[in-house]
């Protein structure tokens, strides 16, 4: 199974603190899954220009086409002006519009404060809905005040952390025995 960690924002450190902290414990809790991370702030990504993903190189082409051959992506991102990061968005631009089929998706929000909580409903599940992802329903909302010295300190948020690898593994795993079952029907 391979997992994709997406950090969707180049600037800022809660939202790659939280996401250090899921692909630790996913790699600790599924040491066979495959996981990759994606921190947007390490890479070069070019705008969306309409071409087919497979026809970008650099930077741009790694990230479209590992996001492409995940079973699973782990998003991150924080709140910026009520919305997602430019970043986040432009690397959904990138993929083609069946991106996600197949595909479970997962998230977790960080955020200065709880205003933004319904930006995930409003914002990005209708995103990923229209790219066909298999959504794990529940998301975790990070505030400032669960941080410290770059370190999430409350309990409750690394518990739904955690919850949220397992749901994510768990319908991975799900989808995958479905789906092999269903080509089994065809007999060919």
């Amino acid at each position: 199974m391979k997992i994709v960690g997406l950090s969707g924002s180049t600037v800022g450190s809660k939202t790659r603190t939280a996401m250090n902290y899921v692909l630790k414990k996913l790699t600790e809790n599924y040491p066979e899954t495959e996981v990759t991370l994606i921190d947007l702030a390490d890479y070069d990504v070019k705008f969306s220009d309409g071409r087919n993903y497979l026809e970008y190189d650099g930077d741009t082409g790694f990230v479209a086409r590992t996001l492409m051959e995940a079973d699973a992506i782990i998003i991150g991102t924080p709140v910026f002006q009520a919305s997602i990061p430019a970043t986040l968005k432009n690397v959904f631009d990138l993929l083609p519009e069946k991106a996600f089929l197949d595909k479970v998706v997962s998230m977790f929000v960080t955020a200065g404060s709880p205003k933004h909580y319904l930006m995930v409903e409003q914002q990005l599940k209708p995103i990923l809905s229209y790219m066909k992802a298999q959504l794990v329903q529940s998301y975790v909302f990070i505030e400032e005040k669960d941080y410290f010295r770059k370190e999430i300190t409350n309990d409750d948020v690394l518990f739904r952390l955690d919850r949220l690898i397992e749901d994510t593994v768990v319908l991975t795993e799900t989808y995958t025995k479905i789906r092999e079952i269903k080509e089994a029907e065809y007999g060919f």
